[in-house]
Formats: structure tokens, sequence, C-alpha cells
């Protein structure tokens, strides 16, 4: 959908860039940008973002395909269920004798 008067940029979907570093790292949010299509957001990527042979490889994601959890909700939503107390290491105890424990 084109706004009028808009600029081709700002009326191409946003897509949100992620970078592997090295082999089995983790990718990492490195920035956003705007693109008429998932291949051109990769293309714009590679260039954008690994200008200097950083990245081993790339994700593009559509910015409206993310769902996030609402910050204000953290307490509600990261909270432990009842009755799950024993995820949690302070209820053992450490056996005598055991070494590096």
């Amino acid at each position: 959908m084109t706004t009028p008067g808009a600029s081709p940029e700002e009326s191409w979907p946003m897509f949100e860039v992620f970078v592997r570093a090295n082999r089995g790292l983790s990718h990492v949010h490195v920035g956003s940008l705007h693109a008429p299509d998932a291949d051109m957001a990769l293309r714009n990527a590679r260039d954008l973002y690994t200008r200097r042979n950083e990245g081993t490889s790339v994700w593009v994601v559509p910015a409206d395909a993310i769902t996030t959890s609402d910050p204000d909700d953290k307490g509600a939503f990261f909270e432990s269920p009842a009755g799950k107390n024993y995820r949690h290491a302070v209820y053992y105890t450490a056996s005598e004798g055991v070494p590096h424990l």
C-alpha cells in the first residue's frame, strides 16, 4: 500500500535483520531496513550489516510477523507457575563429600 507523497522506502515493509557472526553462535539483532520484498531485504541486509565479512548467516524477518510479550506484563508473564518450586535449586542440598558441588 503506497501513501501519497511517501518515498518508496517509506511505503515498503519493514524487515528486522539478524546476523550470526561465527558458526555455532546465536543470531543477533543488528537493525532494521525497508525493502520491497524478502529477497531484496536479504541482499540489502548483507550489504548494510556484513560489509567487513562479519557474518556467516543473515536472517531477515518481516517486522509485522514478530509477536512480542508486553513489557508491562513482565511480572506475570515470566513468573514461575505455582507448584513448580522444585525447579529452583534453592530447595536442594549439596551432598557432603562430593567435590565440585
